[in-house]
């Protein structure tokens, strides 16, 4: 079986989910993985599965993300299909699922592409390498909601067995949506 991997990273979390969730599939399916900014010329007809990783920085998704859905909505609404977002909320357990986390809820209400399957996956705190402005805001935003505030560390929040499931849950669909 044929299977997309595309995502879209701000400072390389969803990239290594995305590659991750690829090591997971090659065991049983032929996978590539696409940054979403060259994404623009893949043709979906080539593939038999996708799944769209993307993070969210202040509140937004890449604006390509969008773009993307809505050239492929035919393709993405026929195929078995899954999306996961990555963000810091989901470092709390109690906002991991498509319905308790805001953003991927507000997104799956707003978009035409509806996914066979959905995750959330808590995303990494890389403060020595964001830009000055980031490093202020992201650490404001993290007071504010009871995180990391040490601008000298970096922080992995990701549950790697949560997103070696989603895998594995993506690899049994079948090509019948």
């Amino acid at each position: 079986m044929k299977v997309l991997v595309i995502y879209s990273s701000r400072d390389g979390q969803t990239h290594a989910i995305a590659s991750y969730i690829a090591s997971c599939l090659k065991e049983t399916d032929d996978c590539d993985v696409i940054d979403l900014q060259h994404a623009n010329t893949v043709n979906l007809a080539n593939y038999d599965k996708v799944m769209i990783g993307a993070s969210i920085r202040y509140g937004h998704f890449n604006p390509l993300l969008d773009k993307f859905i809505k050239t492929h909505l035919a393709t993405l609404n026929t195929l078995p299909s899954a999306f996961f977002s990555v963000n810091l909320t989901a470092r709390k357990p109690e906002k991991r699922t498509p319905q308790t986390n805001a953003y991927t809820r507000k997104f799956l209400l707003g978009s035409p592409w509806q996914p066979t399957l959905c995750g959330v996956f808590a995303g990494a705190l890389r403060y020595p390498r964001y830009r000055w402005l980031d490093k202020v805001m992201i650490k404001l935003i993290m007071r504010m909601t009871g995180g990391e505030t040490d601008t000298s560390k970096e922080v992995e929040y990701t549950d790697w067995e949560q997103v070696k499931q989603f895998a594995e849950d993506f690899g049994k669909l079948s090509n019948k949506k």
